[in-house]
C-alpha cells in the first residue's frame, strides 16, 4: 500500500490542473498546495522529488 498523503496530493494537483479558471479554481489550488505540504513531511526522497514536480506544475498552471 502506498503513502496515502502522497496519493491524495497527486489527486488534488491533477484536479487543480484540470479545473476551469473561475473562483473555485483558487480554492482547488489552495487545497492542492495544502495536500502537497502535508505530504512532504511523510514521504521518501523519491516521492519528494515527484511532489516537487507536481508543485512546479501547479505553480506554472496558476500563473
Amino acid at each position: 500500500m502506498g503513502n496515502k498523503l502522497f496519493q491524495k496530493a497527486r489527486e488534488f494537483v491533477e484536479e487543480a490542473l484540470h479545473s476551469e479558471h473561475d473562483g473555485d479554481q483558487h480554492k482547488t489550488e489552495d487545497v492542492a498546495r495544502n495536500a502537497l505540504s502535508s505530504a512532504f513531511a511523510n514521504t521518501t526522497e523519491a516521492e519528494k522529488e515527484q511532489l516537487r514536480e507536481l508543485q512546479d506544475e501547479l505553480e506554472n498552471h496558476s500563473k
